[in-house]
């Protein structure tokens, strides 16, 4: 699975195949009970595969499956890696926390410098965001690179599920 964008922290991809949806969310629900390494869960046309929780680590990957129908024997499927959804809502509340405070420690320093005040630690705390910024991008990338086997698990998974039911793509 070749990822062209490299610096993507959730990578997607698109198969378009022939088959219909059903029959396909079918295969998933029937993998759920004949093994044993994967949990797999369908909330309609969505499957999310992730690992269970003894094989977790905090930055272990979770593979969401979107299936939709695209014509009479045709379906396109979406699939998104990322980490858990809680995992993730907390990583971006941080990236949330971090622009705020940058826009309002720069909101200080203007009101600072149009009175004439000295806005040195204000600029000084500005930088230091940026600062905490990157090194949330760079956890985030060893987040991603320390679960590339996790990765390719959970889409040899999939990729074995769609070639059981005779899929090529």
């Amino acid at each position: 699975m070749p990822i062209t964008n490299d610096i993507v922290l959730r990578p997607r991809f698109k198969i378009e195949l022939t088959t219909n949806s059903e029959t396909l969310l079918k295969a998933f629900e029937d993998a759920k009970k004949t093994q044993t390494d994967f949990i797999i869960n369908r909330i309609d046309d969505h499957v999310f595969i992730r690992l269970p929780k003894a094989k977790q680590k905090f930055w272990s990957p979770e593979l969401h499956l979107e299936i939709n129908e695209s014509g009479k024997h045709t379906c396109s499927l979406h699939g998104l890696f990322g980490p858990n959804p809680t995992v993730w809502s907390m990583f971006m509340f941080f990236h949330f926390i971090v622009a705020t405070l940058f826009i309002g420690f720069g909101a200080w320093a203007y009101s600072n410098w149009t009175l004439k005040n000295d806005y040195v630690v204000q600029l000084s705390l500005m930088f230091l965001m940026v600062i905490v910024w990157f090194v949330l991008y760079f956890a985030g990338r060893i987040g991603k690179a320390s679960s590339k086997n996790e990765i390719e698990d959970l889409h040899n998974f999939m990729t074995r599920i769609l070639e059981n039911q005779g899929l090529n793509f």
